[in-house]
């Protein structure tokens, strides 16, 4: 495939610093706010990347699914690479693209679990299919084939027939507690809108980059 002429022209808004807060929380909202309204598939998703002790860098897309002037929760399974990078290594990344309204915000910062009671009221919100898979697959390890995969996921449907699913202990919530945030809005002839705030000494700073 020829690749190199694949492109678009992005035109659609801009961002300037006269209309930006002291925090970067206000303007990721109100992005995020648009994004749910404008963008047909998984306007939540965003790319999480981590580094183990190898020092190689991993990156799979999560869901937002909670976000605060405290941080962004996502869950997963603690025992996954993506735990075992965060046991090892509590710095992580994560990108936002909205292509619809030619935006991404990167984020930078540490993470940590949630409390207990947090992550069970969410597991326990989960559609019951959901929460027998998180019981069923031991996320990131090595199976022999799918039918493997079902067969647990059929033994512990059985299992827990007619009762309520408790969360299993190595599943739960992190939250990604953010030192920095790039907002990028697409621009005409590739001359983009960059706008940095990295936090230092519990203040945010303003930055507006070369795209």
């Amino acid at each position: 495939m020829d690749l190199k002429h694949h492109r678009r022209e992005y035109k659609r808004g801009i961002l300037d610093e006269n209309y930006l807060s002291d925090t970067p929380y206000p303007l990721f909202t109100m992005w995020l706010q648009e994004a749910l309204k404008e963008e047909k598939n998984d306007p939540t998703a965003m790319i999480l990347s981590t580094v183990g002790k190898d020092n190689i860098p991993s990156s799979r897309v999560v869901l937002l699914k909670e976000s605060s002037e405290s941080g962004l929760v996502f869950f997963t399974n603690y025992l996954s690479r993506k735990g075992n990078d965060i046991e090892q290594n509590p710095y992580v990344s994560l990108l936002f693209f909205w292509p619809a309204l030619e935006r991404q915000v990167r984020i930078e910062g540490n993470v940590q679990k949630i409390p207990a009671p947090e992550s069970d009221a969410y597991f326990g919100s989960r559609p019951r299919e959901s929460q027998i898979a998180v019981w069923a697959s031991h996320q990131s390890t090595p199976i022999s084939d799918r039918k493997d995969l079902e067969t647990s996921f059929q033994e512990f449907s059985r299992k827990f027939k007619g009762q309520t699913i408790p969360r299993p202990p190595h599943w739960g919530g992190y939250q990604v507690i953010p030192h920095r945030f790039e907002f990028w809005q697409g621009r005409k002839n590739r001359l983009h809108d960059r706008i940095e705030y990295r936090l230092s000494d519990d203040q945010w700073t303003i930055c507006r980059l070369a795209p």
